[in-house]
């Protein structure tokens, strides 16, 4: 049987074709929510068609720090250790297919191994060999890599950082974040979004290394602020990053600003449409990366070290949070537009056609 682990709202985004490839072609799976992420959940599951959870780990609120995240980690895997056969629909020989580099990852790779099962792990192979850039991802990546069977890497370069482990490793060409992109787009706009009449940028920020430390997130805030003087900005609020810029009292800096919009975290079929329209986007986000690489999009990227090649050096530029590169990228980011990327096969089919061969 197959088992589909997922906790977070991007791993759902990019499962969810692959979700709805297995619905469409008659396949079952068990999908197992571990709830790390509750909120707009089943708002992405409409705009994609993927049935309800099978079994749901964790019933209460977001995992919006590591304390919590420990707790919650202990828990579900007490739980899933005393209800096994529930967990896993009495299935001892199946294989636990996990996404990317989350402490979900991990917890449903190891607890996958723990049952017996063998497990796949889709987009793997991403490294930004730095420990603490970004943490814990590149430690949880390695972790996972270890525990995996089967490897779906996203284009060579990640197969080939998986060369020294033990698994069988799937080209898939590119991340399945490609597939979710083809139905969202083709999806209506909500008429309830409200869509700048000018033009504007998207900031989307929300990793630990840049919440952790207020000098850190001081700095950043004066880059936005720097780039606003030259265009709008509509800043996506994460639940993390609100929290962080209310216990710092740097929220004030944003709100006083009339160059700076703070938006709610919305649904998928929202943020992109948000995104097609937008001039560039500024993020510290991999997703964010991938998602502007295929739509063709100008992006600035608020890290010193990214996991993914994804448009490095042609849409994308890794800031290092420079001032001078900031200011650089802002003044020639019409250069970096590209024309939205077009596959032939797609991961989706590359993924499910190998499931099938198992």
């Amino acid at each position: 049987m197959i088992h589909i682990f997922l906790g977070t709202k991007a791993q759902l985004i990019k499962m969810a074709p692959i979700m709805r490839a297995l619905q469409d072609q008659g396949i079952e799976y068990n999908f197992i929510f571990s709830g790390q992420h509750k909120e707009t959940i089943d708002d992405l599951r409409g705009n994609f068609g993927v049935k309800a959870p099978d079994v749901v780990l964790h019933n209460g609120g977001d995992i919006t720090s590591i304390t919590k995240m420990l707790f919650w980690s202990i828990k579900l895997t007490i739980y899933t250790l005393l209800n096994r056969k529930k967990v896993w629909q009495e299935d001892r020989k199946g294989i636990v297919l996990n996404h990317g580099d989350t402490f979900s990852t991990f917890l449903g790779a190891l607890l996958g191994k723990l049952a017996g099962h063998k497990t796949g792990h889709i987009e793997s192979g991403l490294r930004s060999f730095n420990l603490c850039h970004p943490f814990p991802e590149e430690l949880t990546r390695l972790l996972v890599f270890r525990l995996s069977d089967y490897y779906y890497a996203p284009g060579q370069w990640a197969a080939d950082n998986l060369q020294n482990y033990r698994g069988e490793i799937v080209n898939t060409q590119a991340n399945s974040l490609y597939d979710a992109l083809q139905t969202i787009r083709a999806l209506p706009t909500p008429p309830d979004l409200d869509i700048p009449g000018h033009k504007y940028a998207v900031v989307s920020l929300h990793r630990f290394e840049n919440l952790a430390k207020k000098k850190v997130m001081c700095h950043i805030i004066e880059l936005l602020e720097q780039v606003s003087e030259e265009i709008h900005l509509l800043f996506i609020l994460h639940k993390p990053t609100l929290k962080r810029l209310q216990e710092t009292g740097l929220i004030a800096h944003l709100e006083n600003n009339p160059r700076i919009a703070l938006r709610p975290r919305y649904d998928y079929l929202r943020f992109i449409a948000l995104i097609e329209r937008a001039e560039f986007v500024i993020t510290d986000g991999g997703s964010n990366q991938e998602e502007c690489h295929y739509l063709g999009k100008p992006c600035l990227i608020f890290r010193h070290k990214s996991e993914r090649q994804e448009g490095l050096d042609s849409n994308a530029v890794l800031s290092n949070l420079d001032p001078k590169l900031v200011s650089l990228f802002v003044e020639g980011y019409k250069q970096r537009e590209r024309s939205p990327l077009l596959l032939n096969s797609t991961p989706t089919q590359i993924i499910v056609h190998h499931l099938q061969s198992l």
